[in-house]
């Protein structure tokens, strides 16, 4: 009977001490996100692509009267006249 209370007790022990490193090791999910950036060669800076930069693709789309599509799909110069817009219109905030 002894023997079997400290065969309980010592896993209970190593249960207690394994526990918390466990948990720190356990991974933290992230949010189902990707990140994009996007390189400014005549401004040398990264820009993050989010839901933010997509806004302000479609308005800058609709300043300067042109059909929408995806800033992926525009050519070199549209996208250098894109980021030459952004720097003169900042994010307010």
């Amino acid at each position: 009977m002894q023997r079997t209370h400290r065969y309980i007790a010592s896993l209970f022990l190593t249960a207690a001490i394994a526990a918390p490193v466990w948990l720190m090791a356990a991974p933290v999910p992230q949010e189902a996100r990707v990140q994009i950036r996007i390189y400014d060669k005549q401004h040398k800076d990264y820009h993050n692509w989010d839901d933010n930069e997509n806004r302000a693709w479609g308005q800058y789309l609709n300043d300067n009267h042109r059909n929408s599509h995806e800033f992926s799909k525009a050519n070199k110069r549209e996208q250098a006249q894109y980021w030459n817009y952004r720097h003169a219109h900042p994010d307010k905030g």
